[in-house]
């Protein structure tokens, strides 16, 4: 599906955000967030901190993948089918790709970014996709058009209460009764990183307060699990069994 087929799909389920007054409140973030995204996309060090090759973070990504198709099939959401799902904050497309796996189809897979780059690697990467350059205050999509909306590590780099706040509603919008938030993201500060903040199960009621929240709490320390070496296998899932080495939490908030 081309982006403007997708676009006129989209119009055609509901009326377009309303938000454009509140977008230029939080202009300021919004600048702050593109320039810390271009900063961490222009060190090389960070692009290979996070790679898969690291054996440490393939089973911090293996873990999380596991643990989303429990919950995604324990709420009744798999096999995904003919469902719209919505990556928020989707870099260059792997994570919402990887959907596919449990059955969602190319045609039905959206993502939209802050960063024109981010959306031109994405669109390369995976073409059958529909990428948008887009500030998720104002998505540009119809009310009730998607049945999943993913977040992966999208408020904890918010800094501005409003912005997040105008986020949140945009997604309850965009997002139909019944369907749900896929949510992974930082439930405590990093010390070596001042551009990302913990988010705790308030603070997730707080920006969802009428869904039913269900998390828990996965994802090894991964300056941890990085250094473990050859040693992951064994390691991770003794490590994993301790909840105050989990730094994130992952789950699925049910919109009534």
């Amino acid at each position: 599906m081309s982006l403007a087929q997708a676009s006129k799909r989209a119009v055609a389920e509901g009326p377009q955000p309303t938000g454009l007054e509140s977008c230029r409140e939080t202009r300021s973030e919004v600048d702050r967030l593109k320039e810390v995204y271009r900063e961490y996309g222009e060190r090389c060090w960070r692009k290979t901190k996070w790679s898969v090759t690291n054996r440490g973070n393939l089973a911090i990504r293996q873990e999380r993948e596991r643990k989303l198709e429990q919950l995604l099939q324990r709420t009744g959401f798999l096999p995904l089918g003919d469902r719209r799902i919505l990556d928020v904050g989707c870099g260059a497309g792997e994570t919402l790709a990887g959907f596919g796996a449990w059955g969602a189809q190319p045609e039905n897979l959206f993502g939209v970014d802050l960063l024109a780059d981010r959306i031109r690697r994405a669109k390369e990467n995976f073409p059958k996709l529909t990428f948008q350059e887009a500030n998720a205050e104002a998505l540009p999509f119809g009310s009730g058009f998607f049945d999943l909306v993913v977040l992966f590590t999208v408020f904890t780099s918010i800094r501005d209460h409003q912005m997040a706040l105008n986020v949140s509603r945009e997604i309850n919008r965009v997002l139909r009764s019944g369907g749900a938030v896929v949510w992974y993201d930082l439930r405590m500060n990093n010390p070596f990183n001042q551009h990302v903040r913990g988010i705790s199960r308030k603070g997730v009621r707080r920006l969802f307060p009428e869904f039913d929240s269900r998390l828990m709490t996965v994802t090894v320390l991964p300056p941890l699990a990085r250094r473990s070496g050859c040693l992951i296998d064994l390691l991770y899932p003794c490590l994993a069994s301790l909840p105050f080495l989990r730094s994130h939490y992952l789950g699925v908030l049910i919109k009534p």
